[in-house]
């Protein structure tokens, strides 16, 4: 029941919801995710150090970077290949692509109506745009509930169980044990708040991302000759003109959806809570450079993971391929050797490691949304995270993968909503930013370039 229930929001409420909102950011803005292509890098001028009243764009980057790239680039595209066939990448190119203006705007609200956590950290995301901007009082607590399970428990139990099975595949260790590790390791990460998080992520990042793509790339290059095939057939079986197991376009449809939104996250909500905690001067320039993040985390990262299969025989459309992250391994090790299985678990445990961080750091966001709660309710998620952690550890494919679907369309249908009512405020904005670029200088929010009625006296705090 729990399959089909997630299956029918997907079908008929999500994936129109998804393109809707898609198409009306990128049309009404004339497609501003590639007008303004170049100005997401200029956006990263900010530098590594944060300011003494949030992070650096930059660090806020790596670290939604940190937790869109994980288990969902490299076991989430394979899942997609086996369930919906090959097809199911052009589907996700083309939710990243409007996702890009989905993200661009969901983060820029972000920054708008972002508050001081009263220490020397912003806080902020849909929760906060829905009490402030649209002064709903009950929906936001249904988001913030919803943000606390699904990426506190759901999205951390699916990159948990990627990397324990990753690494039983590849070093034969149980996966009890590394669950084990995990937990350790996750733990001195946990308790050292967002600013800890970032040092972490910002070294990590960038490492891992180029590692991964050079690995690719070095595999490319050695079957250069039949890269255009591969391309050939992700058309193809994206339009049901060849054979695709589980159900023809349908299922490279849903599957393209899911996998795509679950790695990429736009229009989730998830990444505006840390864009919220960049200290920058325009909320534009930090939803520029966060559509920057899912251009990286799909168009770059799931691509590569998608022709690394194709261009193996690892993966067989006729046939029973191996699940999950597995698929991904005996790919790469088809092209490199053996060793290249151990490769892969390694990136994947770093990916997952600042992933699951990251996650929790959002659970932690969902809670301090509360005014009045106790003060032990954010150590006592953590330690809930933990336990999660070890639990998924010794979890099937399943399981985990159909609770983080359900509750990740009811989190997502509930941010779109928002950004629906607040699209025309998105689009002022916007003007405001190009206006001061055309005049050739570096954009300043201005209060007065939006009515009195969509601001408060605490909005663009600084």
């Amino acid at each position: 029941m729990l399959a089909s229930i997630t299956d029918w929001l997907y079908t008929y409420v999500l994936i129109i919801a998804l393109l809707a909102v898609g198409l009306r950011f990128s049309l009404g803005a004339s497609f501003v995710q590639l007008r303004l292509f170049r100005e997401m890098f200029r956006g990263l001028a900010g530098g590594l150090s944060g300011t003494s009243r949030g992070l650096s764009s930059f660090q806020a980057l790596v670290v939604s970077v940190a937790g869109r790239v994980g288990g969902g680039n490299i076991a989430g595209v394979a899942v997609a290949i086996t369930l919906g066939g090959p097809g199911a990448l052009f589907w996700m190119w083309l939710i990243a692509l409007f996702g890009m203006a989905t993200s661009l705007f969901e983060c820029a609200l972000a920054q708008l109506y972002k508050r001081s956590d009263g220490s020397d950290t912003y806080r902020g995301g849909p929760a906060y745009v829905m009490r402030y901007g649209l002064g709903w009082k009950v929906l936001p607590v249904i988001y913030s509930a919803l943000l606390l399970v699904t990426i506190g428990f759901g999205f951390n139990a699916v990159q948990t169980y990627s990397v324990t099975n990753s690494i039983a595949s590849a070093f034969d260790i149980p996966t009890w044990q590394s669950g084990v590790a995990l937990t350790a390791v996750m733990a001195v990460i946990l308790f050292g708040g967002i600013r800890r998080l970032a040092a972490v992520s910002q070294v990590i990042v960038p490492v891992m991302v180029m590692g991964y793509f050079l690995l690719a790339i070095t595999i490319l290059i050695l079957n250069l000759s039949e890269v255009p095939a591969a391309f050939a057939t992700i058309i193809k079986s994206a339009f049901g003109l060849e054979q695709v197991v589980g159900g023809g376009i349908a299922a490279a449809i849903m599957q393209g959806a899911r996998r795509g939104l679950f790695s990429n996250e736009a229009g989730l909500g998830t990444v505006p809570n840390v864009a919220a905690t960049a200290d920058v001067k325009h909320p534009v320039s930090q939803g520029l450079v966060q559509a920057l993040s899912v251009f990286i985390d799909t168009i770059v990262l799931c691509t590569c993971t998608a022709l690394i299969i194709l261009l193996s025989s690892a993966y067989q459309p006729d046939a029973i391929n191996p699940q999950g992250v597995t698929l991904t391994q005996l790919a790469v090790a088809e092209q490199i050797g053996g060793w290249g299985e151990s490769l892969v678990s390694i990136f994947l445990v770093l990916f997952a490691t600042t992933t699951i961080a990251y996650n929790c750091y959002l659970g932690e966001n969902s809670i301090t949304y509360f005014e009045k709660r106790p003060t032990w309710a954010v150590p006592a998620f953590r330690v809930s995270v933990l336990v999660m952690i070890a639990w998924a550890s010794v979890q099937d494919l399943g399981t985990v993968f159909s609770f983080s679907d359900l509750t990740m369309a009811l989190l997502a249908i509930t941010n779109l909503l928002a950004l629906w009512y607040l699209t025309p405020l998105c689009f002022r904005l916007l003007k405001d930013f190009e206006a001061q670029l055309r005049e050739g200088k570096m954009p300043v929010f201005r209060r007065s370039s939006l009515p009195d009625e969509n601001l408060d006296s605490n909005s663009w705090e600084h």
